[in-house]
């Protein structure tokens, strides 16, 4: 049986990275997920940029998701390392 998404699941783009922020919401009449970004704010992510689901961890998929959140997703840890 897969695992389901639940709302505070923490977000990340790799096994073994840092995450990149949490699920907000799961839209499941729109298949996505509402993810909140570091240092970025909400998005909606389609249900297809989920790669994977496991251990209570959501990682995306970075070929399915538009610019704008690429964007978000590459200034999400800069507060933590300013240089």
């Amino acid at each position: 049986m897969a695992e389901t998404i639940e709302e505070g699941a923490l977000v990340f783009v790799a096994d073994g990275e840092d995450g990149i922020g949490s699920v907000r919401k799961v839209l499941v009449d729109e298949s996505a997920l509402v993810i909140y970004i570091e240092n970025a704010g909400d998005f909606v992510i389609p249900g297809a940029a989920v790669r994977a689901i496991h251990s209570g961890k959501v990682i995306l998929n970075l070929d399915e998701l538009p610019r704008p959140v690429l964007e978000a997703i590459g200034n999400a840890r800069k507060s933590e390392y300013p240089h």
